[in-house]
């Protein structure tokens, strides 16, 4: 299995490739879009700022190829948020997969959000054999509102996606490769797909 993790120059890509390596599978780092399109899964990761994350994809030219990508391909953190239709971060326009508009914490709360938290609501074989109520690892100032394509929801000021899925695309604003066992095992059930 060919695993491409997307390298536009936003990402935590090793520690996402060091998760998939201790599942027992090699991953491949890349920005070559015939690498991209011809992977059996992609991951689209993120961090940093959005406007100028959007920037370096739009620079490299994936923002045209990520969109239109058949296979299963899941955004982790901001890689979730580019794929929105916009974020307030930046007034950034982004790859507009899923039909939200990502928007920034009140200032009644401790921003970013760091640290563990349950999931719960889940409707998606990503979280196969996940139960509700687990833990998962974020670092976040900005959330998708819950929608008709979120997948599973936490709660922090108010309930939100804490993942978004649509076709073949699925995103995780918490981090499975910081997430203990259950990240290793969302990420292995991506990988199953």
């Amino acid at each position: 299995m060919k695993i491409v993790i997307i390298d536009y120059g936003a990402g935590n890509i090793q520690s996402i490739k060091f998760a998939i390596q201790r599942l027992g599978y090699d991953a491949v780092l890349s920005s070559d879009p015939i690498e991209i399109q011809t992977a059996d899964k992609v991951i689209f990761p993120g961090v940093g700022e959005a406007s100028s994350a959007m920037g370096k994809l739009r620079a490299s030219g994936l923002d045209q190829v990520v969109p239109k990508l058949k296979q299963p391909v899941l955004g982790i953190c901001l890689g979730m948020q580019l794929m929105c239709r916009s974020s307030e971060e930046g007034n950034t326009k982004g790859l507009g997969i899923f039909d939200v508009e990502v928007v920034r914490f009140s200032n009644k709360v401790k921003v970013p959000q760091i640290g563990w938290n349950e999931i719960s609501s889940l409707k998606s074989s990503l979280f196969r054999a996940i139960g509700e109520n687990e833990h998962i690892y974020l670092v976040h100032s900005f959330y998708a509102p819950l929608s008709t394509e979120t997948i599973a929801e936490s709660e922090y000021e108010m309930r939100y996606s804490a993942a978004l899925g649509k076709d073949n695309f699925f995103g995780t604003q918490f981090h499975p490769e910081k997430s203990s066992e259950v990240g290793a095992r969302i990420l292995r059930n991506f990988l199953e797909m």
